[in-house]
C-alpha cells in the first residue's frame, strides 16, 4: 500500500503547464500524458499548481481524482489558452475562510476597506478619500486604460482598446490575442492559489456577480507587473505561434517573480484590512472522530 498523498504547498510548485492533443490518465500509479502514438510522458502533477487543458485533450476519471487529491487545478481552455471554459475544484475549502470572506463582502464598510487596500497595493498610493466602491472601480478602470495605452506606446504596438468578439476569435487583433493568452495563465494560477487557501473564487470585492470575481480581484494586483508587459512585447514582434510564446514567457516570469509565494500571503493581507476578525468555530461543532494527520500543503487543501 502506498502512503496517503499530501499536497505540496502552492509556493513550492511550478505555476502552470499546458496540454493539447493527448490523453491524461493514471497508469502504473503515475500521472501521464499519452499521445496518439501511445507514448507516455510522466507529469509530476503534485508539483504543478494548474494544468491548462486545450482542445484535443481527454482526461480519465482516475486522472481527475488524482489531480484533486494532490490539489492541482484543472482548467479547460481554448486553443492557445485564449479562452477559459471551465475549471475543476483542486481539493477542498475551509468553511471558516469562506465565512470570513463572505462576511467581509457583505459588510459595506469592510468591503470598502478591502477595495481601498487593493487599490493601494496595485498603484502604490493611497486611493482618493470619500469614494464608494463603484467610484473607485471607475477610477481604477480609467487608470488601467491609461496603462494599456502607455505600455502600447512603450513597445510600439498599435493599440485601440481591450475589446474583441469572443465568437469570432480569428478576427481579434494580435495585441488582444496576446493579452487574453497572458491573462488566462495568470487567472489559472491565481484561482489555484485561492482555492488552495480555502477561499471562494466567486465572492469578489471590486468585481462581483461572476464565477471568478475574486480571481479577477487578486489577479489584477499583479497583472501590470507580470503578464501585460509580456503580452505587449510579444505583440510588438509577433512570431508564428504568438499564444505559445506568451505562455512560455508568462511561465518563466511567474517563476522569476516567485508569484506563487506571494499570492496567498497577499490575500490574507488585503482581507485583514477589512478590520473584521475571522469567525470563531461554532459551539455546536464536533471534532472529527478520526482527525486528519498534519499536511504540508496549504490550509485549504485536504490532507
Amino acid at each position: 500500500m502506498l502512503p496517503p498523498l499530501k499536497p505540496i504547498p502552492i509556493k513550492e510548485r511550478l505555476s502552470v503547464l499546458f496540454f493539447e492533443k493527448c490523453q491524461l490518465d493514471v497508469l502504473d500509479g503515475a500521472f501521464v500524458a499519452v499521445d496518439v502514438h501511445g507514448v507516455r510522458m510522466h507529469i509530476p502533477v503534485g508539483g504543478v499548481a494548474c494544468l491548462m487543458l486545450e482542445p484535443g485533450v481527454r482526461v480519465s476519471h482516475a486522472a481527475c481524482a488524482l489531480a484533486a487529491r494532490v490539489g492541482t487545478l484543472l482548467v479547460w481552455v481554448g486553443e492557445g489558452g485564449v479562452r477559459v471554459y471551465s475549471s475543476g475544484q483542486p481539493g477542498g475549502a475551509r468553511a471558516d475562510r469562506l465565512l470570513y470572506q463572505a462576511k467581509l463582502a457583505l459588510d459595506d464598510d469592510a468591503r470598502l476597506k478591502v477595495v481601498r487596500a487593493m487599490y493601494k497595493y496595485r498603484f502604490a498610493e493611497e486611493p482618493p478619500q470619500r469614494r464608494s466602491v463603484e467610484q473607485l472601480r471607475g477610477i481604477e478602470g480609467a487608470r488601467v486604460r491609461a496603462l494599456y495605452q502607455m505600455l502600447a506606446q512603450q513597445y510600439g504596438v498599435d493599440w485601440k482598446a481591450r475589446n474583441y468578439d469572443r465568437q469570432d476569435w480569428d478576427a481579434a487583433d494580435i495585441p488582444n490575442r496576446c493579452l487574453s493568452a497572458a491573462t488566462s495563465c495568470l487567472y489559472g494560477v491565481t484561482e489555484a492559489a485561492i482555492l488552495a487557501a480555502g477561499y471562494a473564487p466567486a465572492i469578489g470585492f471590486i468585481h462581483s456577480g461572476k464565477p471568478l470575481s475574486f480571481v479577477y480581484d487578486i489577479a489584477d494586483l499583479y497583472k501590470f507587473d507580470t503578464v501585460v508587459p509580456i503580452a505587449f512585447s510579444v505583440a510588438a514582434k509577433p512570431c508564428q505561434h504568438i499564444e505559445r510564446e506568451v505562455r512560455i514567457r508568462c511561465r518563466d516570469a511567474f517563476r522569476q517573480s516567485k508569484l506563487l509565494e506571494r499570492i496567498i500571503p497577499d490575500i490574507e493581507t488585503v482581507l485583514s484590512e477589512g478590520g473584521l476578525t475571522p469567525p470563531e468555530p461554532s459551539e455546536e461543532s464536533i471534532p472529527p472522530a478520526i482527525p486528519n494527520s498534519e499536511s504540508i500543503g496549504d490550509v485549504g487543501h485536504r490532507s
